[in-house]
């Protein structure tokens, strides 16, 4: 069974359902079709004998998936077309909880840049007994704050289960880590050469397998447990005790005093880093993924979409998207304009929901 649309293509080999990502031109970045595809896809495989595993992939060397069609939300917004931004947000964290809660293995090859809707897709892989095989050219991030949004798509549930304050400091400067510190904090499983790629591509499409269990098995006798091949050490790791030291608890104000009170260069590139992204931004963040602490992936994926109507109504990432990536004059005008002029009711604000009780769109995901 082989079936390709323009953006993706869909098919099944010997035990394993394969779903190749084919945007290249936008870094794979995930359409509604997309996302639909591949609802579709999981849904047929998950009771099916005959499929046992699903693996995903990009054979594009830059990337595996940049994120979500932000020009496609951005212009949605510009039109005051709410409804399309609501339905794109609801296809695709309903396509996350799919992915989060499938009952088969699920193996997302994470090559080149992984960002956004990228993690939406990929994340889940460990929660199914499957993997996230990080590579040497991977990118990976959230970085939200720089266009005035929020680590969504269910990340922020997994940032909050990495070690110390490492989710803190990623949701709140979007920073961009490479194999090693994804391997260092919890946010993927093994690492893959890129050279080795479409060989094991290859491999998985031609061997025969009875179960996902051996899927499994073969991916990781072809992978290793540390970003071996002469990938840089973790910079995460290095710099853990200064993320510990500044990131552990407060808002963004809190944060930025504590770097600014260093005398270290590290803190001071950070703080810069902070300065540039939206304040109202940076607090929800850190918000969020306190919250996701103690919440399952279905509230933590109902938030988010309270989130994307708030922040869609009340806050900067229309702004954000114009000046990052539609005008590119990296020049946005905030409505907050500093961390210290956010306040506490600022952020509840942007967490309450519109809907009551089982209205939510997303009421049906299981807890």
């Amino acid at each position: 069974m082989t079936e390709t649309i323009d953006e993706i293509r869909i098919e099944r080999a010997h035990g394993i359902g394969l779903i190749e990502l084919n945007r290249p031109k936008a870094m794979n970045a995930l359409s509604l079709p997309m996302l639909h595809a591949i609802e579709v896809a999981l849904n047929s495989w998950r009771d099916d004998p005959s499929v046992h595993a699903v693996v995903v992939y990009s054979p594009h060397p830059r990337a595996f998936c940049a994120g979500g069609d932000i020009r496609f939300l951005y212009e949605s917004a510009k039109t005051g077309e709410r409804a399309k931004i609501e339905t794109f947000f609801t296809d695709e964290y309903r396509l996350n909880h799919v992915i989060f809660s499938y009952p088969k293995p699920y193996i997302a090859f994470m090559n080149g840049v992984v960002m956004g809707g990228g993690m939406g897709i990929s994340q889940g892989a460990r929660h199914t007994g499957g993997l996230r095989v990080v590579m040497g050219s991977t990118k990976m991030a959230m970085p939200e704050t720089r266009i005035g949004l929020f680590p969504d798509v269910g990340a922020s549930w997994f940032l909050a289960r990495t070690p110390g304050s490492i989710g803190r400091y990623l949701a709140a400067t979007g920073a961009t880590i490479g194999p090693g510190d994804a391997l260092h904090a919890g946010l993927a499983d093994v690492f893959l050469t890129d050279e080795a790629l479409p060989g094991l591509i290859d491999a998985l499409k031609e061997k025969t397998f009875a179960s996902g269990d051996e899927v499994v098995a073969f991916v990781e006798a072809n992978t290793s447990r540390n970003a071996s091949g002469g990938v840089e050490t973790s910079q995460l790791e290095q710099a853990r005790a200064f993320i510990d030291a500044h990131f552990a608890s407060g808002n963004g104000a809190a944060c930025l005093k504590s770097l600014d009170n260093a005398q270290d260069d590290w803190a001071r590139q950070t703080a810069a880093e902070l300065r540039e992204r939206s304040p109202l931004s940076i607090d929800v963040s850190l918000e969020h993924v306190d919250r996701a602490k103690t919440s399952s992936m279905g509230e933590t994926l109902r938030r988010d979409l309270i989130l994307t109507r708030t922040t869609f109504d009340h806050g900067d990432v229309v702004e954000g998207i114009r000046a990052r990536i539609v005008d590119k004059d990296n020049q946005p005008v905030w409505k907050l304009k500093r961390s210290e002029d956010v306040t506490r009711a600022d952020v509840l604000r942007m967490f309450e929901s519109p809907w009551t009780g089982g209205e939510h769109p997303l009421a049906s995901l299981a807890d």
